[in-house]
């Protein structure tokens, strides 16, 4: 069909086009980040072994953040030249949200330099400042006629629960949790990037199945800049992406999300940044109301590391877990 050559070719244009960009880009900030002095601070109450990688340079998410830039931006050029402005709206509006959160994770990590600790913004400033940007997000894409107040429920022949307007408050919630679930998820060396790789290959898959170009782009080129990437964030890592990349992730993640409408669907592909998410809050919660811990330590990726697990080995478990679930996810589309 032609629909599908067509998107097979922009698709892969946007992945190739921003794997080669992050590589290239991931050179050229690496000297740059190791010549300023650039290193990560670390807590000092973390695991004994990650002591070892305080000073590795951190906000290497610039290079990808960049070449997802170079290549939604070469695609709105081209659908502009075509007379197809007009369809970009939610496209660009998700692009700049996904900007904006990489924008207030740039803040917490130049503080963090700045102050040469790991105390950058505090957790409140953090959040007040993603939920205006989230707020605004809802409040645009609504006002612009792309955002639904029904829900699709997956594996349920395709019907809808109306929120009606109970709906903001949930996408509100839902949006902003999640991406501060793949900002805890980058504690491991190459696991947020090998997670968000799975979880933006089933979206992709997901775009074939649904003749979704838009988000085919997004997620396309978002998968080719996390494998460039992991040319420089897998294990021992050369730089780490920071809070600049992996609220990025989340922010494109969701606004995909968003986009398709498939809320609960693209949950459940990502299910293993929100269980990250999910056992510190467990974990907060039971020693303030019982004083004793559920893990060894959170969120549970660094149990997997007291459990004697290597850092390889828990990018591969939770890469897994997330191809199996984008694997049920399929079912649900």
């Amino acid at each position: 069909m032609e629909w599908i050559k067509s998107m097979s070719i922009t698709g892969g244009a946007a992945f190739g086009a921003a794997l080669i960009l992050s590589v290239l880009l991931g050179f050229i900030l690496l000297p740059i980040l190791r010549h300023f002095k650039l290193g990560q601070p670390i807590k000092a109450e973390a695991l004994a072994w990650h002591k070892t990688k305080e000073g590795t340079p951190t906000m290497g998410g610039l290079s990808f953040v960049t070449a997802f830039l170079l290549c939604t931006a070469g695609y709105a050029v081209f659908l502009g030249v075509k007379g197809r402005g007009r369809e970009l709206i939610p496209f660009a509006l998700v692009v700049l949200f996904a900007v904006g959160n990489s924008a207030i994770g740039f803040i917490d990590d130049y503080c963090k330099l700045i102050r040469k600790s790991n105390d950058g913004l505090s957790a409140l400033q953090k959040l007040l400042l993603q939920l205006v940007l989230t707020g605004a997000f809802i409040a645009m894409m609504r006002a612009t006629g792309n955002l639904e107040t029904a829900l699709r429920l997956p594996f349920a022949d395709d019907k809808w629960i109306e929120l009606s307007w109970f709906a903001y408050p949930v996408y509100l919630i839902v949006i902003t949790g999640f991406i501060n679930a793949t900002n805890l998820t980058d504690g491991v060396d190459g696991l947020a990037s090998s997670v968000c790789a799975v979880e933006c290959a089933f979206i992709v898959l997901y775009c074939f199945v649904k003749g979704d170009t838009d988000v085919c782009v997004l997620s396309a080129a978002l998968l080719g800049c996390m494998i460039g990437f992991l040319v420089f964030n897998h294990n021992p890592a050369q730089m780490f992406m920071g809070d600049t990349g992996s609220l990025f992730l989340g922010g494109v993640l969701m606004g995909c999300a968003v986009m398709t409408g498939e809320l609960l669907l693209f949950l459940l592909a990502g299910f293993v940044f929100v269980m990250d998410m999910l056992t510190s809050l467990l974990q907060t919660a039971s020693y303030k109301l019982r004083h004793k811990r559920i893990f060894p330590i959170a969120p549970i990726h660094h149990s997997f590391e007291q459990w004697g697990w290597s850092e390889n080995q828990i990018v591969a478990l939770f890469s897994g877990v997330t191809l199996l679930l984008c694997a049920a996810a399929y079912f649900g589309i």
